[in-house]
Order: C-alpha cells, then sequence, then structure tokens
C-alpha cells in the first residue's frame, strides 16, 4: 500500500515539473520560432507550436543594422572585462573572510553585509559616478557593480569548505599568504570560480540599468539597452522600411520578426556558455551554501 502510494506521489511530481518545464522553456521556443517565421505569419499571430515560413531574413536584417552589430561588440566586452575585474575582486574579499586567523573578520564580514540590506540610493550613486568623472565611460558600466555581496558569502563558505590543515602546513613549510591563496586555495576551487563566472556573467550581460543611468554615448551602448529601444520605442520599423525602400525584401517581414530576431540573438551568447560551466554550477551552489 505504501508503494503505490509513493508511486503516485512520483507521479503528481513528474507531472507537476513537467508543466514547470515547459512554462520556463516554452517563452525562449516561442521566440526563436517566431524569429525564425515569415513576416505574415508573425503578424497575424499564428506562428505557436513550430516555424511557419522558415527564414532568416529577420536575422540577416537584425545583424546588417551597425548599431546592433556595435552593441554586441560593446556587451561582450562588458561582460568579459566585467566578471573576470568581479570574479578578481571577490575573491580577493572573500579569503581573509573566510581565514579564522583574519583579525576583525566579523566585523569586515557585518559591515559588507549591511550593505546588501541599505544603501544609498540612485541619487547617489548618480552623484558619485559624475563627481569622479566616470559618467559616460565604461567604468560607469564596470564598477558600480563590480561586487555582489550575496556570491562574496558564498565563495567565503566555499573557501572555509577547504581543510584548513591544508593551507596550515603550507604555512609551516614556508609559503605566504600570496603563495597559499594562489596555489592552493584557488587550484581547489574551480566548482565555485566557474559558479561566479556564470553569476557575474549571466548579470553582466543582461545589464542595462548601468547603461541607462550613466551613458548618452550611443556608441557605448550595450545589447541590452538597444534592445530596449527596439521593443518599447519599435525603431525596428525604420529597419524594415530601408530594406523594403531598397528592394532587398525577398519575402514579406514584420517588425515583429525582428525583435524576436534581436532577442534571439541576446540570450545565444548565454545558451552557447552555459553548458560548459553547468558541471561545476551544482556543486559549486551547493558547497557554498550549506555552511553559514
Amino acid at each position: 500500500m505504501r508503494q503505490k502510494k509513493t508511486d503516485f506521489v512520483d507521479i503528481i511530481l513528474g507531472i507537476i515539473m513537467v508543466i514547470i518545464t515547459i512554462a520556463a522553456v516554452y517563452p525562449l521556443y516561442y521566440i526563436y520560432i517566431n524569429s525564425l517565421s515569415g513576416g505574415a505569419y508573425v503578424g497575424a499571430n499564428e506562428v505557436i507550436l513550430y516555424p511557419k515560413g522558415v527564414t532568416t531574413y529577420a536575422y540577416s536584417l537584425a545583424l546588417q543594422n551597425s548599431s546592433i552589430v556595435r552593441s554586441f561588440v560593446n556587451s561582450v566586452f562588458y561582460t568579459v572585462a566585467g566578471t573576470l575585474l568581479s570574479v578578481i575582486l571577490s575573491a580577493f574579499c572573500a579569503y581573509p573572510l573566510s581565514r579564522k586567523e583574519f583579525y576583525g573578520r566579523k566585523i569586515f564580514t557585518a559591515i559588507i553585509m549591511f550593505t546588501m540590506f541599505f544603501n544609498g540610493g540612485i541619487i547617489p550613486l548618480f552623484l558619485t559616478i559624475t563627481d569622479l568623472h566616470l559618467y559616460n565611460t565604461i567604468w560607469a558600466i564596470l564598477l558600480p557593480s563590480c561586487i555582489s555581496v550575496y556570491n562574496v558569502i558564498v565563495m567565503r563558505t566555499f573557501f572555509q569548505s577547504i581543510s584548513y590543515e591544508l593551507t596550515e602546513s603550507a604555512y609551516i613549510d614556508g609559503a605566504n599568504d600570496w603563495v597559499v591563496f594562489g596555489k592552493i586555495i584557488l587550484p581547489l576551487s574551480k566548482p565555485i570560480l566557474a559558479t561566479m563566472i556564470l553569476f557575474y556573467g549571466v548579470a553582466n550581460w543582461n545589464s542595462f540599468y548601468n547603461a541607462l543611468m550613466f551613458l548618452n554615448e550611443k556608441a557605448l551602448y550595450p545589447l541590452q539597452l538597444v534592445l530596449r529601444t527596439i521593443v518599447i520605442e519599435g525603431s525596428t520599423t525604420e529597419m524594415a522600411y530601408m530594406a523594403s525602400s531598397e528592394g532587398s525584401l525577398s519575402v514579406p517581414i514584420d517588425t515583429k520578426s525582428i525583435k524576436y530576431a534581436v532577442v534571439a540573438v541576446t540570450t545565444l551568447p548565454m545558451i552557447i556558455v552555459y553548458p560548459f560551466v553547468f558541471k561545476y554550477f551544482e556543486k559549486g551552489v551547493m558547497i557554498g551554501s550549506v555552511k553559514g
């Protein structure tokens, strides 16, 4: 009787997980099938389960737009540079907080965690960026959000899980903190480093708020800000009109198709990168979150 009850519960949970999976995956699938469909079908909202009138012309038209290409390059730079800077600074911050012999580590931890719940707000941040002459520069994108306190705490917890006797023996052999950190801690921390790369990479790639506040030069815009302009202001109309006036339209095109294509291009890099770090992701998060 108990076995039947367990099987019934497993079936219910399985059905619930299938529903949740479909709800999570379908919006992304919907974007891609619409970006690959003919404009007439997209405009009539006839694309539901599979692409109709398959064409890649929306992608071609989107990638011919110089602002999209330039902003894509900018986003790649912001993501790579921002992620590298964030992981390095977070590791440098988390390591001393994980050492029992670090005097005052509880005080510093409390001060850092305080910033998770309280901050100056948008206006003081804007004034700070302006007074430091960072406005309308790449540093206005990289610096304000280069460290996440939550990620620092996760890294600190992971570092604490590394055997203390291992580092203590290195100190006895004459190693200093830099040697211990560089040759012992970091090589053993690949799971959490990969997890942080994923966290910071996705956050930097999807970020547009800092660019919206601190940039007014379009040459510095990231792809997300251009995407926001396209989706909200409907600037794809001009792209479709220019292609039509030049006689380059071989198939009917709808502005929605271009929007879907741009969104698809925006999400594709993270989809490609995720499988390479997934094997480290689960281990890094679990080890970094089990202990306090």
